[in-house]
């Protein structure tokens, strides 16, 4: 007689066919499907999570995560070594493009090790930046965020400068600001406190989605108010009357507002910018 065999578990193939079948699917359709996934306890919140955020990556350009020109840190062809290891410990960063004397070209990355390799065998010695300068990885704003992950793994770079249409330094981008679109925020020890709001240029700020209706009024000296909602993401979801999707825009008090970055239950980041009077007329 033959012993009971314990209930075997669906393979992984059959739980995809069963909430992936083969047959294309409209991504809101893949949303809801990943969302019963995480009720039928297929996958975890967290799995869920991280599914959704490589969804969006393919979505999302360079421009929408980028460090925007005005915050890089830049060190100039003519710094010191008393200059360079001043920069980096300030900085708390591991990597370092170098700029020539008119600041419009990178002549490549430095590494905070390969400095700290040479004052501990040569401390007497200035640092010959040019021995260790590492070849930069330049990338168009409009790139995909997906196509510039894969270039990242193929080149085995973990920094590119972002250049605008006119092959003009924009910002840069990482290898973590990729990835933390994926898994999240990459927080360490190092790590400040950043602005709520950055300005892009061209008219674009970037807008963390928590930051307060007073903090953005201050910011641009508008005078939104409601008694339903203190922050930003509380005005657009009351606009959408429903939690928007990625890419998502709605015109709002003098405002077009864009969404980056978002989950299945809250806005994270948000492209804000002043409707022309064109704009405003159309809406009304």
């Amino acid at each position: 007689m033959s012993e009971d065999k314990p209930p075997s578990r669906p393979s992984l193939f059959k739980i995809f066919d069963k909430f992936f079948p083969k047959t294309l699917k409209p991504r809101a359709q893949l949303m809801q499907a990943l969302e019963e996934a995480e009720e039928n306890l297929v996958i975890d919140p967290y799995s869920r999570s991280v599914i959704e955020g490589a969804l969006q990556v393919e979505s999302l350009k360079v421009r929408d995560v980028m460090v925007p020109r005005s915050k890089m840190i830049m060190i100039s062809s003519e710094a010191s070594t008393k200059n360079l290891l001043q920069i980096m410990v300030a900085s708390s960063h591991s990597r370092f493009p170098i700029h020539n004397e008119e600041q419009d070209s990178i002549l490549g990355v430095i590494l905070a090790k390969d400095l700290l390799a040479h004052l501990a065998n040569n401390q007497d010695d200035e640092f010959n930046y040019r021995e260790y300068l590492r070849d930069a990885l330049s990338v168009p704003e409009s790139k995909p965020l997906g196509a510039l992950l894969r270039e990242f793994q193929q080149n085995k770079s973990h920094m590119a400068i972002v250049l605008d249409e006119y092959g003009e330094i924009a910002g840069l981008v990482t290898l973590e600001d990729v990835i933390e679109q994926i898994v999240g925020e990459i927080e360490d020890e190092h790590d400040k406190e950043e602005d709520n709001i950055i300005d892009y240029g061209d008219g674009r700020f970037l807008l963390q989605a928590n930051t307060t209706l007073s903090e953005f009024n201050d910011f641009f000296d508008s005078n939104i108010k409601s008694d339903d909602y203190d922050t930003v993401a509380g005005l657009v979801i009351s606009g959408f009357s429903y939690l928007p999707e990625q890419l998502s825009e709605i015109s709002l008090h003098g405002f077009q507002f864009k969404v980056l970055k978002t989950d299945n239950r809250r806005l994270h980041l948000l492209e804000v910018q002043h409707q022309t009077s064109d704009e405003k007329l159309k809406d009304n």
